[in-house]
C-alpha cells in the first residue's frame, strides 16, 4: 500500500472519530429544544457535553489539516467548491462556542436564553450541513480539466444531498438522544429513552434509503457490507435503548455513525472527488497527492501524536463519566460558572 492510501484511511479514520464524538455532541445541541422541559434541563444536558465538546472539535481540525497536507488539490477543491456551506458551518461552530462560553455570564433569564437559543441552531445546522457536504462529493460534483469546482450553489441542491442532510441530523440527534440517556438520571432519562425510539424509527428509514440509493449509484461489495453493518447496528441501538442498555445502545449507534462514514469513504476510493463532467477529471488518491517526502514526514507526526490525543480524550470522558441530574444543579442563577460543566 502506498503511502497516498495510508493516508486516505488515516484521513477517513479522522472523519469517523468527529462524527462519532461530534456526533453525540450536536445531538445534545438539538436536544435542549426537544428533550428539555425547563432551564435547568437545559443545563444538565449542557452540563452532559460540557468538559468534552471543545475537545471534540480537535477531531474537525486535525480532518482537515490532514486534507490540506496531505492532500492539497482534493483541500483546495473541496473548501472553494462548498465555500458557502464551510463558511455556515464555521461561523455555526464560533457562535456554539461562544454560547457554551457566555450563556451563564450573566443572570438574566433573556440573556441565558438567547445563548440557549444559539446552542440550539448552531447544532442543527451543522448537522445538516455535514451530510448535505459530504453527500455531494461521493456522488460527484463539476469539476474541470483543471481540477477546478465549475459548478455553483444550485448544483448542489440536488435529492441525493437533501437526503443525506436529513439523515446525519437524525442520526446525530440519535446518538445524541441515547448519549443523553447514558449520562443523566431520574425523569430526563426516562423521557431520552423514549424519545430514542421515535428518533431511532425515523433514522432507520431515512438511512436505509440513503444507503441504498448510495449503493446502487457507486456502491461495491465492500460498501455493500458497510451499509448492513450499519443498518444491523442502528437497529440493534434502538432494541438496546428500548430495554434499558444505554450503554450498549451508545455503542451500537457510535458504530452505525462509523458504518455510514465509512461506506461513503469506501465508495470514494480511490477517488477522493469525483467529477460528474468527466471521469477523466476526477480527482484521486494519486493526482491529489503531496509528495512521497510530504507524506513521510506527516506519517511520523501522526503516529507520535496521534497516541497523546487519544489518550488525553480517554482521561478525560473517564474522569467525567458519571451521570447527572437536575438534583446536581444548583438553584441559584447569579452564580456565573466559567465553563459549562461548572453548573453541576
Amino acid at each position: 500500500m502506498h503511502l497516498h492510501d495510508v493516508w486516505f484511511v488515516l484521513i477517513a479514520v479522522l472523519w469517523t472519530g468527529y462524527f462519532f464524538l461530534e456526533g453525540f455532541d450536536f445531538g445534545i445541541g438539538v436536544l435542549t429544544k426537544l428533550l428539555a422541559r425547563d432551564r435547568k434541563e437545559r443545563r444538565v444536558l449542557i452540563n452532559t457535553i460540557g468538559p468534552v465538546w471543545d475537545g471534540n472539535e480537535v477531531w474537525l481540525l486535525s480532518a482537515a489539516g490532514a486534507t490540506f497536507a496531505a492532500f492539497p488539490d482534493w483541500y483546495a477543491t473541496l473548501f472553494s467548491g462548498f465555500y458557502l456551506p464551510f463558511l455556515l458551518i464555521l461561523v455555526c461552530l464560533i457562535l456554539r462556542g461562544v454560547a457554551f462560553e457566555y450563556r451563564s455570564k450573566r443572570p438574566e433569564e433573556r440573556w441565558q436564553r438567547n445563548w440557549e437559543h444559539t446552542i440550539f441552531w448552531t447544532s442543527l445546522i451543522p448537522s445538516l450541513m455535514w451530510g448535505f457536504v459530504f453527500a455531494n462529493v461521493v456522488q460527484g460534483v463539476k469539476i474541470d480539466a483543471d481540477m477546478e469546482y465549475a459548478g455553483n450553489l444550485a448544483d448542489l441542491l440536488n435529492p441525493y444531498a437533501l437526503l443525506g442532510a436529513l439523515v446525519t441530523l437524525a442520526l446525530f440527534t440519535f446518538h445524541g438522544t441515547v448519549f443523553a440517556a447514558l449520562k443523566t438520571v431520574g425523569d430526563i432519562r426516562v423521557r431520552a429513552r423514549r424519545l430514542a425510539l421515535g428518533l431511532g424509527a425515523v433514522t432507520a428509514v431515512l438511512a436505509l434509503g440513503f444507503l441504498a440509493w448510495t449503493q446502487a449509484d457507486n456502491g461495491d461489495g465492500a460498501s455493500l457490507v458497510a451499509a448492513v453493518v450499519a443498518v444491523a447496528a442502528l437497529v440493534t441501538a434502538v432494541g438496546a435503548v428500548a430495554a434499558g442498555r444505554e450503554g450498549w445502545s451508545f455503542t451500537f449507534s457510535g458504530v452505525t455513525v462509523v458504518a455510514v462514514v465509512a461506506m461513503l469513504f469506501l465508495t470514494l476510493f480511490p477517488n477522493v472527488m469525483p467529477s460528474s463532467l468527466n471521469e477523466a477529471w476526477n480527482l484521486t488518491v494519486t493526482n491529489a497527492a503531496s509528495t512521497p517526502y510530504t507524506l513521510k514526514i506527516m506519517t511520523w507526526c501522526a503516529g507520535i501524536a496521534t497516541p497523546v490525543v487519544l489518550l488525553y480524550q480517554g482521561w478525560t470522558y473517564w474522569v467525567f463519566r458519571k451521570r447527572i441530574g437536575t438534583q446536581h444543579i444548583a438553584d441559584a442563577q447569579h452564580v456565573a460558572d466559567a465553563r459549562p460543566v461548572a453548573d453541576a
